[in-house]
């Protein structure tokens, strides 16, 4: 038996849902520097970004593959279930050019001393980290930080 279930090729695509697809993919290419990868009859948008792929869809109700699920962007931006970490080499320097494109940050970045953080939304209220390691410290990882 294999350790790897899903196989050597396997890749994640990260989906959000957007109450208007169009609206999404110009902030997360305008805005964070996405690279248009494919449309599909404006519902949903395929974007590469930061090495990972990111899927933007429309709501939706169930399917025949998912029965029981609703698709339906973020009801109270408040309250987080998924949220993406974006590691940067100098989070000051991201922030700068990011509020420069338009972003809308939560606070500015803020020293933990292990990492440099700060949050953005994006139009449909999906969670956005940028975080700095800080060299030497046990935060300084791949994975990026805890929250």
């Amino acid at each position: 038996m294999s350790s790897d279930p899903l196989g050597a090729d396997a890749v994640v695509t990260h989906i959000l849902v957007a109450a208007d697809p169009a609206v999404s993919r110009d902030f997360w290419i305008n805005v964070l520097g996405a690279e248009l990868y494919r449309e599909y009859g404006g519902t949903s948008v395929v974007l590469r970004f930061a090495g990972a792929w990111l899927l933007l869809v429309s709501p939706g109700g169930p399917t025949a593959d998912k029965p029981a699920v609703t698709f339906a962007p973020p009801a109270d931006p408040g309250h987080v279930s998924h949220a993406m970490t974006v590691r940067v080499a100098d989070c000051q320097a991201a922030y700068d050019e990011l509020l420069a494109r338009g972003a809308t940050f939560l606070t500015p970045p803020h020293d933990w001393g292990g990492e440099i953080r700060c949050f953005l939304r994006d139009p449909d209220g999906h969670l956005v980290e940028l975080s700095q390691a800080v060299p030497g410290s046990a935060k300084d990882s791949p994975g990026g930080a805890q929250t």
